[in-house]
């Protein structure tokens, strides 16, 4: 009988462990206060709170979807349950963005607002490696790599691979500078 209960409080474990590491990202800090006030006053923590709830492989997933539909709904974010995210989300101001959920998101990633990550045709969409910064108004489009530590600035159009530790701007983006890899993404979650 405690057999059974172990993969729950595993699932329990690591779904709180994604979200502690999604308000570290946005407080630097992971009390209870701090994550009290971040639900009520932040859009996007509330958001990812829901969804990291609603993406969990467990029965109160299904409890919680409700609430994580009405959350995309309200702020505009269409980040589907299945897309794969890892530790420390961070969606700058509230969204809105659409993620395609075929994308792969690395841990220590920020979401601008106004991003589009999609694909045609029922392709995969974009791997995205740790520690990237996308700038508001991206649009990322089908499956492209993006190396660990890059920034995409605000406005890019991504058709092409951006290696790891560039900075790439413009519309088709280019990569402009290899110097400060990743310097926009502050407060990295390191507990993996």
């Amino acid at each position: 009988p405690l057999k059974a209960i172990y993969p729950i409080l595993e699932t329990i474990q690591m779904t709180l462990k994604y979200i502690k590491s999604d308000l570290y990202r946005y407080t630097g800090n992971v009390s209870f206060k701090t994550f009290l006030k971040t639900y009520f006053f932040n859009r996007g923590f509330n958001f990812s709170f829901w969804l990291r709830l609603a993406s969990a492989q467990s029965a109160w997933a299904k409890l919680a979807y409700p609430i994580y539909y009405y959350k995309k709904k309200q702020y505009g974010i269409d980040i589907h349950t299945t897309t794969q995210i890892g530790y420390g989300l961070f969606i700058g101001h509230g969204g809105p963005l659409v993620v395609n959920p075929t994308t792969v998101i690395g841990n220590n990633v920020n979401l601008s607002q106004f991003t589009t990550i999609g694909a045609n045709g029922g392709r995969q969409a974009a791997e995205i490696g740790d520690n990237v910064y996308i700038g508001p108004n991206v649009c990322i489009i089908e499956h492209v790599k993006i190396g660990n530590n890059a920034t995409i600035g605000a406005g890019s159009v991504v058709t092409k691979d951006i290696p790891e530790n560039a900075t790439a701007v413009g519309n088709y983006a280019k990569v402009i500078s290899m110097n400060n890899p990743g310097h926009a993404v502050n407060r990295r979650w390191t507990d993996f």
